[in-house]
């Protein structure tokens, strides 16, 4: 056979088998995905994630009207000759092809139809009058409905903005094209492991999913050429409710929260809330319960003193690739250790560079520093996970030791907090109350950041699990404790915001007045709000978003995408 016939040769199509089983359809708008970028097709549609941005509201918004379902599509074989056919928001399947379409509108004569697909923003001025994802999703439908007897030879793409009709010709180009991102979807969906990011694209800025897929991060870990371009994620403007008044009751009237207690009427626009954190006795009635889970927003339940007992969500994430990662490493003994080194070891780098910035008389002892050094070194030795909590140990008995230079102390003693030692279970000073609750309020922010992730919250590497105890959220607080649990308490003391007179001491304890609990809670929150330059990929970003960064990028490590979890450790 000559050269020439070898390159005509083409493949001969295969008939796709019938689906079986539990294998879903796969849908147009997925092809779609897959054509623009694989790998935020794989991030949709098999580990479930989504990320609202200006471009889907805009889109949705577009199809208000059209996703109203109006008119009928007759069976092929029961449509009249010159029968006019004007159907909306029609949904057609085919089992045989493994595909499920929603058309925004459907139009033809008889058995010859056209599908009609509403696009936002202006007609592109390109080949073929629109781009390859659009022109691929059209045809998809194309297909679904000759596979129901209609003849369809093309299709149309309405841009709402400029008010144009571009013609997409089904050609054999284009189905082939369509045939092959189909194919290629499936392949990757089967094989389980996601595409690689793209590099340096410019789709990638105004991705919805940018903040999500993390591709100049992941290219930046792998490879360091690209300095990574800051994410570009929408300023987050709900933040969390706090309710603390004894016997308050939350509930839903209209879209608003309302909080009642025995004197007061208060309300808050359900899209400002983030997160709805209960302490103590706080009822919520069920109505209110059915609408934060079903807009995903989490309830935490703390006791009336502050300690974390747990949180309420709806279905829970879908990613379980994240999770089955997450559970064999578990079972690894030596991942275990080195992720639970690294978690250490960034936590006595924090500890240390906490003390050196706040010590209030002249400078850190020189000794002290160079102590946590050989603290760390004890930890990059340490054989296994009791010598690991051995020197973690040490390095925290060192670092609490000092604690008490970082706080400020007024001359006529109005402002004076002893702190000696670290104690808790129950705290027997104001200093431990606020360290107490700061990090129950931390291990409350982890908690439900890794369960929106996809991991379980109690299933960790270092901390072992118990029950009712978030052991992964315990893991990976560890190096935040010092930047924000412990700043937290020790800009509440100096600045003034919380008072000796702001506890109450009864049996031994002490524990917060509700009103200075109101008050370090928002010192807390304003930490989370606080923006800090990153320094592995350079840009700024709040310690609130930095949290779900640092799961994101252990999911990116446990599912073998980086070689290596990064730990986050401030200069």
């Amino acid at each position: 056979m000559s050269q020439d016939a070898t390159l005509d040769q083409r493949e001969l199509p295969l008939p796709f088998p019938d689906l079986a089983g539990d294998l879903p359809l796969l849908p147009a708008r997925m092809v779609n995905e897959y054509q623009y970028c694989p790998r935020l097709a794989y991030l949709e549609w098999v580990q479930g994630e989504w990320s609202e941005s200006a471009d889907t509201v805009e889109g949705r918004f577009v199809h208000r009207r059209v996703d109203q379902p109006r008119g009928d599509l007759p069976p092929a074989e029961e449509a009249a000759e010159g029968e006019r056919i004007h159907a909306r928001s029609i949904t057609l399947s085919s089992k045989r092809l493994g595909l499920i379409a929603k058309m925004d509108l459907v139009e033809g004569e008889g058995n010859r139809v056209t599908p009609v697909d509403y696009k936002r923003g202006k007609r592109p001025h390109v080949a073929h009058g629109a781009y390859e994802p659009e022109r691929v999703q059209l045809c998809v439908q194309g297909l679904i409905l000759e596979e129901h007897g209609y003849v369809c030879e093309e299709g149309i793409l309405y841009f709402a903005q400029s008010r144009e009709r571009v013609r997409v010709a089904f050609n054999e180009e284009l189905r082939t094209l369509t045939k092959n991102a189909i194919d290629g979807l499936r392949l990757i969906a089967a094989g389980g492991r996601i595409p690689s990011p793209l590099e340096d694209s410019p789709k990638c800025p105004r991705c919805s999913l940018v903040g999500i897929c993390l591709p100049d991060e992941v290219n930046h870990l792998v490879k360091s050429q690209l300095s990574p371009r800051p994410i570009a994620v929408p300023r987050e403007e709900a933040l969390p409710l706090y309710v603390q008044a004894r016997g308050a009751k939350v509930a839903k009237k209209g879209e608003t929260l309302e909080i009642t207690t025995d004197e007061t009427t208060q309300s808050v626009r359900l899209n400002e809330v983030s997160q709805v954190v209960l302490l103590g006795q706080v009822y919520v009635t069920t109505p209110t319960l059915h609408e934060l889970m079903s807009r995903e927003i989490p309830i935490s339940w703390h006791s009336f003193g502050g300690w974390f007992v747990g949180h309420s969500i709806g279905t829970g994430h879908k990613n379980v690739e994240v999770r089955t990662a997450q559970y064999r490493t578990s079972f690894d003994p030596a991942a275990c250790l080195s992720l639970a080194k690294g978690l250490v070891i960034a936590k006595i780098q924090n500890q240390r560079t906490l003390l050196r910035r706040n010590w209030k008389q002249g400078q850190a002892p020189e000794e002290l520093l160079h102590g946590f050094q050989q603290d760390i070194r004890h930890a990059q030795r340490a054989p296994a996970l009791p010598q690991l909590l051995g020197a973690e140990g040490q390095a925290a008995a060192r670092y609490f030791s000092a604690f008490s230079s970082m706080l400020s102390r007024s001359d006529d003693g109005s402002m004076q907090f002893d702190f000696e030692r670290r104690n808790r279970r129950p705290p027997a000073d104001p200093v431990n109350a606020l360290l107490s609750f700061a990090y129950a309020l931390l291990t409350r922010t982890w908690t439900v950041v890794l369960t929106a992730v996809g991991f379980d919250a109690y299933r960790g590497f270092y901390h072992q699990p118990r029950y009712g105890r978030p052991a992964l959220a315990l893991d990976l607080m560890e190096p935040f404790r010092p930047l924000i649990a412990d700043s937290s308490v020790i800009h509440a003391i100096n600045n003034g915001e919380v008072r000796p007179s702001d506890f109450i001491s009864a049996a031994g304890s002490v524990a917060l007045t509700p009103d200075g609990r109101k008050r370090f809670i928002g010192t807390f929150e304003r930490r989370l709000s606080q923006e800090v330059t990153h320094p592995l990929f350079g840009y700024k970003v709040s310690y609130r978003r930095l949290l779900e960064l640092q799961a994101r990028l252990l999911a990116r490590h446990l599912l073998g995408e980086l070689p290596e979890y990064p730990n986050f450790t401030t200069r």
